[in-house]
């Protein structure tokens, strides 16, 4: 399974939809994102997400951390969201 990449000009709507996605089917989705837009988006993408997936009964919780991420030879630090079942 792959981690959702979130980027600052992301459709809000396009992530949320992933995320209900591979919730669905996987049971867990990884959600990322480097920057305070990005994590902005990610953010939002998670609360219709978590909409989209109660309408199914697919309660969810997210649990923030951080990580570091390996781009073009540098190291930077992204927020990783993992989303689990409730």
């Amino acid at each position: 399974m792959d981690i959702i990449k979130v980027k600052a000009n992301s459709r809000t709507a396009a992530v949320a939809g992933a995320i209900a996605g591979v919730m669905r089917e996987h049971k867990h989705a990884e959600v990322q994102a480097i920057g305070a837009g990005a994590v902005n988006q990610a953010v939002k993408a998670l609360v219709l997400a978590k909409g989209y997936l109660e309408e199914d009964g697919i309660p969810i919780m997210c649990s923030p951390e951080f990580v570091d991420v390996d781009i073009d030879g540098k190291i930077r630090t992204a927020i990783k969201i993992v989303v689990d079942p409730r």
